[in-house]
């Protein structure tokens, strides 16, 4: 398993080169980010993400300090801004009341007991959790997403309605965990579903990996 996924990961890196992803200049942009990008395109976080730094908002202290209708009405283009606007109250709030706002005192914990702290977090499920761990903190935890099951089903090492852990063990147990390799490979993975691996009309006499 393990030379099969170093031989896929070569495969996409070849074809498409180093993906520079999450695009975000701090730790905590990727985190808001991270809840924003719940059911919706990047797109539409981008948006929202700059209205927030026009008004020189994005930041822990400043954003908790914001009424939450105002803050509705800036990731307005993110959609579903009221119950994102709640969820980052809520992410706020346990950043506040756990490590005082302070991102690196955060990055200190360990991955097991971020993790757990996260996923206890209201509006913060297991995807979310983790592109914060590995995007924001450099934790390596690898990430699944609705692209990630999609081709590796097709491909066939998973199931097709196989749940989050499980297909995140196919990675954790088959890859060194490294937070460098766990980032590049996640980010091609997305890159080749948007480009190739649709959820319909799949390119697939085209596609990168069609010799697997």
């Amino acid at each position: 398993m393990t030379s099969r996924l170093k031989l896929i990961y070569k495969k996409l890196y070849s074809h498409f080169g180093p993906q520079a992803w999450w695009p975000a200049e701090t730790p905590f942009e990727v985190m808001v980010g991270a809840i924003l990008t719940q059911n919706t395109s990047w797109q539409n976080v981008e948006l929202a993400i700059a209205n927030l730094k026009k008004y020189k908002l994005l930041n822990p202290g400043r954003l908790c300090k914001l009424p939450q209708r105002r803050l509705s009405t800036l990731i307005r283009s993110a959609g579903y801004y009221n119950i994102k606007a709640k969820r980052l109250r809520y992410f706020l709030d346990f950043l506040l009341k756990r490590y005082g706002l302070d991102i690196k005192m955060m990055s200190r914990s360990s991955l097991k007991d971020l993790r757990q702290e996260l996923l206890a977090v209201n509006g913060i499920g297991p995807e979310t959790a983790d592109s914060i761990l590995l995007y924001a903190l450099n934790k390596p935890v690898f990430v699944i997403d609705a692209y990630t099951k999609r081709i590796f089903s097709r491909h066939r090492f998973i199931a097709r309605d196989c749940g989050y852990e499980e297909a995140q063990g196919l990675f954790m147990r088959g890859l060194k965990k490294d937070a460098g390799l766990f980032n590049e490979y996640h980010a091609l993975l997305v890159k080749l579903g948007k480009d190739y691996c649709r959820k319909n009309k799949p390119k697939c006499n085209i596609c990168p990996l069609k010799q697997h």
